[in-house]
């Protein structure tokens, strides 16, 4: 027994009977030297009271000493801010639950109104703008329904701000009439910031800045913050990163403690590393990655076993070995969550180090790796599979167009990779295996069309180009979903709780619409109330050589839910597996991280908890979100400056998006997004049908439709919020004209030859 229990059991009769009746004061003993009453007991007595409390006479009630009184009051302070009381203007306490109030998050609108989206679930609230003048977006509140604003959404007062997160926030400082103000990157903070000249420091007008927010806006004041850096001008190269990175609380700098624990790293593979490991150093391993690829955690091997299929190694930077439980690097990559890949540059979930340096299959020289090591049948099953740690040297730091040249015929590998090529070779004939294996599983394959920006010397664009991707490409990739698939496997088998990727079908909602807009088409989805996933496949199977085939995959790949990570097992829907978890990138990925250590842990003949792994999964998931809208403003950014110098040329593209304000077109060669606002559509009033994808003329009954192909002019270029203006010229082709079969060159509607 720990001395401070004793003392606190000793002196037991001091304390007051309604503390002891605390069911939580055992563990209160436990966690502090005096111990207050527990939230649970402070929740249930206001429960018994049946009726708002006043704080002073509650404190009396439980006998808090003057020496107990500011932890008291901080305990009470905790339990407003997580919304589980409150304070009403007479200084009593409240349960939220009682006063039919609703917990939530605030989200902005750049228009000045806003959302409180409920915790709990539910529909989301209006807050109306003298509403959102108290908060900024993101901030969590409690709320009371109000009424109804007059579309019939619900409309909600704010009651009490819980929690202010907007701590710091990046924009633009101006100057204007003697008085300073920050105008948020961010355009969901709606709310002006004022900057005090005490508090503008160097910063000049027009320049971007951090701005720490010193007072919180309220209902009769403005947010009012202070400079504290200056990161120069708008245009300036590489600002669009900076910008980004502040402005989605995206963590960059890695802390003094990380670097340090990452400073006493070994340079290489030490030899008392190798206890424990097989030692595969003598198998011709390879990396396959792009050619600006820096941080290499997957190599691959392959051998034909004759008529009994193939043997497949994948091998997969050993990240864990380095990385502990709750040590400085594991806590700055759980906050991360995952690497983040800006255009020039990268933002690694672990320093350079572990992610360029030691835990990269570099070629030449010895890394430490965990692997799986797969028999495949030759109809693509996976008879049996181990995992084991090892030790492996990679051969060759290869690339994907450099394979697929020698696997096409269209060039020959060096002499120093000619003795590879039995093996590249045997992964070939794999991958046709596994692809067969694929289509009978039924997975979904969505064909789309990834970009990459080039840039001159200058740091300008230059041109923006699609990915091509060759089989090379997809050789890596079925290797890699043949290893994640063995260890969902074989967590799941050892009953190891773990993070899982999943994958949920389209709600009922969705699915609806879907089969709805397909109709028009003439198409059905198949599979009755729950689609399988062989559906989607089939149907996109059938419509591929349609010319309408990019709107119809664009509607059914809107009807699926958004993957995350979750220690509940539901499978995914898309690649057609019961059970599927990320193991092949621990690099850059936290739940790949996690993986290895269930998979050791199992090894090790050991079980790690479940406790935890929900939180885990959710903020895995936000992070992974943060990172992908972070890049697609970078991308937003660069597409919008690139276009500056286009104001006025027409273009030919495709209606990529309807929505309530317009349609958004997608131009050909050159990848660019824009809108056409839905007062550049003629003279009339139109009408938004989201089931159609499709706005709808009131007079004329002219019809924009998804997928209809359009001659637009680039009107307006704004970079201070990324976004193109289109205005149209003229619809070349409908959807429909698309849709149906050609018998001979026409004439589209507006009289031009159709190509």
């Amino acid at each position: 027994m720990s001395s401070k229990k004793s003392r606190s059991r000793a002196s037991k009769h001091q304390i007051p009977e309604i503390r002891l009746a605390d069911p939580f004061y055992e563990r209160e003993v436990e966690r502090y030297e005096s111990p207050l009453p527990s939230r649970e007991y402070i929740l249930q007595l206001l429960t018994e009271a049946g009726c708002p409390v006043d704080a002073e006479a509650f404190a009396e009630q439980l006998h808090i000493t003057d020496d107990e009184r500011d932890l008291f009051q901080r305990r009470l302070g905790a339990m407003q801010r997580d919304g589980q009381l409150m304070l009403n203007r007479k200084r009593q306490l409240c349960l939220p639950d009682k006063l039919d109030l609703i917990k939530g998050r605030v989200e902005g609108h750049p228009d000045g109104f806003g959302f409180v989206v409920p915790e709990e679930g539910g529909d989301d609230l209006y807050l109306s703008p003298k509403e959102m003048h108290r908060v900024l977006h993101g901030d969590r509140v409690l709320v009371r329904v109000a009424g109804f604003d007059r579309r019939g959404r619900r409309e909600a007062k704010i009651v009490e701000v819980l929690d202010h997160v907007n701590k710091f926030v990046v924009g633009r400082y101006y100057l204007e009439g003697g008085v300073g103000f920050l105008i948020a990157e961010n355009r969901r903070i709606n709310q002006d910031i004022l900057v005090p000249a005490e508090h503008a420091g160097p910063a000049r007008s027009g320049q971007v800045v951090t701005v720490e927010i010193l007072t919180q806006p309220g209902a009769h004041n403005e947010a009012v913050g202070r400079v504290t850096e200056v990161l120069g001008s708008f245009t300036g190269p590489g600002m669009e990163i900076e910008i980004a990175l502040r402005k989605h609380d995206l963590p960059y700098v890695f802390p003094p403690e990380v670097e340090k624990q990452a400073e006493k790293l070994p340079k290489k593979v030490l030899k008392k590393d190798l206890d424990g490991r097989e030692d595969i150093r003598h198998l011709p391993l390879v990396t396959i990655d792009g050619e600006t690829a820096r941080d290499f955690d997957d190599a691959v091997y392959c051998e034909p076993l004759g008529r009994s299929g193939y043997r497949l190694v994948v091998a997969i930077a050993d990240v864990s070995h380095y990385v502990q439980p709750n040590d400085a690097l594991d806590k700055e990559g759980f906050t991360r969550g995952n690497s983040v890949y800006f255009p020039r540059r990268v933002i690694p979930m672990l320093p350079e180090a572990l992610s360029n340096g030691l835990c990269s299959l570099n070629p030449e020289v010895d890394r430490l790796s965990m692997v799986c090591d797969m028999r495949i049948t030759s109809t693509g099953s996976i008879k049996e599979y181990r995992f084991y740690p090892a030790v492996i040297h990679s051969h060759a730091r290869l690339t994907y167009n450099q394979v697929w040249s020698w696997l096409s015929g269209e060039a020959k590998p060096e002499k120093q990779h000619a003795a590879l090529m039995p093996h590249l070779e045997a992964l070939d004939k794999l991958f046709r295996v596994l692809l067969k294996a694929r289509a009978k599983r039924g997975a979904i394959d969505f064909g789309s069309t990834e970009t990459q920006i080039i840039f001159d010397d200058q740091g300008k664009i230059k041109e923006i180009v699609p990915v091509i991707r060759n089989d090379a490409h997809r050789i890596i990739e079925e290797c890699m979903l043949a290893a994640n698939v063995c260890a969902s496997d074989f967590l799941h088998e050892n009953k190891q709780p773990a993070l899982f990727r999943i994958h949920e079908g389209p709600t009922t909602e969705k699915l609806a619409a879907l089969r709805g807009f397909l109709a028009e088409f003439g198409l059905d989805l198949g599979g009755g109330d729950k689609p399988h996933a062989k559906d989607y496949a089939a149907l996109l199977e059938k419509i591929k050589d349609r010319p309408d085939h990019g709107l119809l995959q664009t509607v059914m790949l809107r009807s699926l839910k958004q993957a995350i990570y979750s220690p509940d097992n539901k499978g995914h829907f898309g690649l057609a597996y019961e059970a599927y978890t990320h193991f092949t990138s621990p690099i850059r990925r936290y739940p790949d991280l996690m993986v290895h250590r269930g998979i050791k842990a199992v090894l090790q003949g050991e079980r790690l908890p479940a406790k935890g792994l929900a939180e885990i999964g959710l903020h895995c998931s936000m992070t992974e979100r943060r990172a992908d809208d972070a890049t697609r403003d970078v991308d937003a950014w660069l597409k919008t400056y690139f276009m500056q110098d286009r104001i006025g040329e027409e273009y030919n593209g495709t209606v990529s998006a309807v929505t309530s304000f317009g349609m958004f077109v997608s131009v050909d060669d050159i990848f660019i997004e824009g809108l056409v606002h839905v007062s550049e559509l003629g003279q009339d009033y139109f009408h938004y049908d989201q089931a159609k994808h499709m706005m709808l003329g009131e007079r004329t009954g002219k019809r924009y439709r998804l997928g209809d192909r359009v001659r637009i002019k680039v009107m307006r270029a704004d970079i201070e919020t990324s976004k193109i203006d289109f205005s149209l010229v003229e619809v070349v082709e409908t959807a429909e004209e698309i849709a149906a079969p050609k018998k001979k060159a026409g004439r589209s509607r507006s009289g031009s030859k159709q190509k």
